[in-house]
């Protein structure tokens, strides 16, 4: 049986440590509560303030919970309630559509597909919760760099590859793509990045008007399109289901 990693269980001990203690604890509190020498608890607690899981009150010397681990929390949280949010409205969006629906948001260089409902009919499918998609080629991925800078980044700042020969991979080609996606609300992939598939995603916004994620459908071409172009009551379910999904979570109207 592999043993544990010390340092990593007493950094976790003093993360919950000042989690459920008192707002602010000093050295010598925080070492003797977890029976650590005082030089050892100093360069746990320096290790994980420079990384910003901690952070040390300037007057008093003493050291509370730092912000990147509110943000890593917030992150958790928000991903969890977007998924949550979005469970009746996807199941509506695959049985109006008759399509496979996807729910992603921004992970690293990618698209983390957080919710999948399978297409509404007898054929085998895989679930494909946990699977990364590429942002420059893929509806969702358009749709998250149009709206959400940080991805926005990511997509300029990536190797965009060409998978077939409809992959927009030239940098101003690909600024233009994103300002049609944010004109007129959704963007479209069709065999950008897989050959005979075609999707069409909308944004999902937050109660502070902020992009928090994409939702989606994907399919085979021939039924998704119409003369190379996604059919228009598929454009409308999609971006219902964005705005019903935005509205739960506080966004009001788009």
């Amino acid at each position: 049986m592999a043993r544990n990693i010390q340092s990593l269980e007493r950094a976790a001990a003093m993360l919950r440590l000042l989690a459920g203690g008192e707002r602010r604890l000093g050295l010598s509190d925080i070492a003797s509560s977890l029976g650590l020498a005082k030089g050892t608890a100093h360069g746990i607690l320096r290790t994980l303030q420079q990384e910003g899981f901690v952070e040390q009150d300037d007057a008093s010397g003493r050291y509370q919970l730092g912000a990147e681990l509110l943000r890593l929390g917030t992150t958790y949280l928000d991903v969890h309630e977007l998924r949550a949010r979005a469970l009746v409205w996807t199941d509506d969006l695959a049985r109006s559509s008759g399509e496979s629906v996807y729910l992603g948001v921004l992970h690293q260089q990618g698209v983390l597909i957080v919710h999948h409902v399978f297409r509404p009919d007898d054929s085998r499918q895989v679930l494909e919760i946990g699977a990364m998609q590429p942002l420059h080629s893929t509806a969702l991925g358009k749709v998250l760099s149009a709206y959400d800078p940080v991805a926005h980044s990511e997509a300029m700042e990536a190797d965009r590859k060409a998978f077939t020969d409809r992959t927009v991979s030239e940098l101003e080609s690909f600024e233009h793509i994103l300002d049609i996606t944010r004109a007129r609300g959704y963007a479209a992939d069709v065999e950008e990045t897989w050959e005979g598939v075609a999707s069409l995603a909308a944004p999902i916004h937050d109660r502070r008007r902020m992009p928090v994620g994409a939702v989606g459908v994907a399919g085979a071409v021939e039924r998704l399109c119409q003369d190379g172009e996604v059919r228009p009551e598929v454009i409308a379910a999609v971006r219902d289901c964005a705005r019903a999904v935005s509205r739960d979570l506080g966004a009001g109207r788009f």
